[in-house]
């Protein structure tokens, strides 16, 4: 077998992820992960803001083929999600393929030798290498890139700033006046946390309205996960039956759903009426529909507000000074630290150049922002794929889910390139470009289209780029199986031959089986309805 070494950038939950895929599924070690932090876990690692967790329930936040016992609690903190990945770096001795300190900073495609160079810069010792990769798997999510406002000032103020992204645990609050920009879910997860201490003032400055949902939080007993540890088939039940139930609230995502919206808006707007308040219970509530939007469980940020040392401000910010923040209004808001709580960008900035010459950026340009194949592949870009990439989130489940389906579909695609079957795939852009009119077409009976947001390429009124438009079920059906007829291979063309044969011939014998079955249960009914689940099994085993 020819070897193809592949690199994966990023030791987040996606890299590690695939990292773990690559070793227990295709049994393939050839791999390096590039990370450009000195320890692993990503967003888990990055986001250390006090009261920064999931609103994920822990036992649908972790992998399928690793499922954790002992999650202390339904919705999980930071701390534990980030242990739950470190213990799984080191359960599947990962450490040996990881280089820390060490950040691809350029990819460029060599059609001749059928590889990317990549450009690796180490951090740690200050230097510059070049290193070569058959396959790429970009994991680095979209939570890497804190987002600032465009606000004037913001380097002439002489206080502590930072963001909640980049949280500074050096800088003691107490007794300091604190500001934090921006009101989505960072910032309702940690102003509960921070105005715990009296000493401490918060003024929250929000631009846009959110809706906040009621939030479920438990402790497991210690029974629980006993039975949990002991039991792993009802855990497994378990973990599923989240699943399902997370499933159906992407019913309130489809806007043709008018009475099951209404009925969620009226649940959340008496919630949020009934918990904030009464001087705020104005403003809080939006107009757009629920979910067009990131939703917030709330973790207690509207109780908080009855806090004397927590306040809100809804008046635009003019600009950024010494000591403080001036209002459009023309009043002066003076703070001790800011904390931008302002999101992440989207786009990614690492510099990618493939068969077109045309980089990466470029062609998101051109589309109107970032696009992809099935979220995960790019034309132009062979042998690249991209986890948690364009219209792969969701709004309403499990992330980890959607990104085990990528990693399935992707090892599809990988399985013929590292046993040296195939020297590269690379989407067509005819296909992606059918791919995406599907997406945008399903998108205008979503909510999403009813508000700007993050879910937006320019967060105001350009097209979803975050989203699938539809139910974790359909983005696992739809990535189920690679289309081969969507790519074009260089160096397999009998191997996808051989494929497609044997596909059809697949296809074509269960059917003929089926048929064949149900003529002769004709004549023998008893021998019919014994056989007649086997095949069919067997075509949709084919079909698949």
């Amino acid at each position: 077998m020819t070897e193809r070494h592949v690199a994966i950038v990023g030791a987040g939950i996606a890299g590690l992820s695939t990292a773990i895929a690559l070793k227990t599924q295709l049994k393939y070690t050839d791999f390096i992960i590039y990370e450009k932090a000195a320890d692993v876990g990503g967003t888990w690692r990055d986001n250390t803001y006090p009261g920064c967790g999931s609103d994920v329930p822990g036992h649908a936040y972790s992998l399928s083929s690793e499922l954790n016992p002992d999650w202390s609690t339904y919705l999980v903190s930071q701390p534990e999600i980030r242990t739950y990945w470190e213990k799984l770096f080191y359960k599947h001795d990962l450490g040996r393929y990881t280089l820390f300190n060490h950040e691809i900073t350029s990819l460029n495609w060599d059609a001749e030798e059928q590889l990317w160079r990549l450009t690796v810069a180490d951090h740690k010792a200050g230097t510059e290498k070049q290193a070569e990769a058959h396959l790429v798997v970009s994991a680095i999510g979209g939570f890497m890139y804190p987002l600032f406002p465009d606000i004037q000032g913001q380097e002439s103020f002489k206080g502590f700033t930072w963001h909640s992204a980049q949280w500074r645990h050096d800088v003691d609050l107490k007794g300091k006046r604190i500001g934090v920009i921006g009101n989505g879910c960072s910032a309702a997860q940690l102003i509960p946390r921070v105005s715990e201490n009296p000493t401490v003032e918060v003024v929250n400055f929000c631009r846009t309205r959110q809706w906040y949902s009621p939030r479920i939080q438990y402790t497991y007993p210690a029974w629980s996960r006993w039975i949990f540890r002991h039991i792993p088939l009802l855990l497994r039940f378990y973990r599923n039956y989240l699943m399902v139930k997370a499933e159906l609230g992407y019913l309130i995502f489809n806007k043709r759903h008018t009475l099951l919206i209404g009925i969620v808006k009226r649940v959340f707007s008496t919630y949020m009426k009934r918990t904030a308040p009464g001087k705020y219970r104005e403003v809080l509530v939006p107009s757009f529909p629920p979910g067009c939007k990131r939703i917030i469980i709330d973790p207690g940020f509207l109780e908080s507000l009855h806090k004397p040392n927590v306040s809100m401000i809804w008046d635009p910010i003019e600009k950024i000074e010494e000591t403080g923040i001036r209002l459009r209004t023309g009043e002066f808001i003076p703070v001790d630290v800011i904390v931008f709580a302002t999101g992440y960008g989207l786009n990614p900035k690492v510099p990618m150049c493939g068969t077109t010459k045309i980089s990466l950026q470029e062609y998101f340009a051109s589309q109107g922002g970032p696009t992809s194949y099935m979220g995960t592949c790019v034309p132009g870009l062979p042998n690249l794929f991209t986890l948690l990439g364009p219209n792969v989130a969701t709004g309403h489940s499990s992330v980890i889910f959607s990104e085990e389906v990528q990693i399935q579909y992707m090892l599809q695609l990988m399985r013929p390139v590292v046993n040296g079957k195939v020297k590269s795939f690379e989407v067509r852009p005819e296909a992606s470009d059918a791919y995406n009119v599907w997406l945008q077409k399903r998108m205008e009976d979503s909510v999403w289209t009813e508000c700007s947001s993050y879910y937006r390429s320019d967060r105001k009124q350009g097209k979803i780029i975050a989203n699938f438009p539809g139910s974790m079920t359909l983005f696992w059906w739809t990535l189920r199986k690679p289309k081969w007829e969507d790519f074009k291979l260089v160096g397999g063309e009998s191997w996808i031959e051989r494929r497609r044969w044997s596909d059809r011939t697949r296809l074509f014998g269960a059917v003929a089986g089926l048929v064949a079955l149900i003529c002769f249960g004709l004549i023998n009914y008893k021998s019919f309805r014994q056989d007649l689940y086997f095949w069919i099994q067997k075509v949709i085993d084919a079909w698949k």
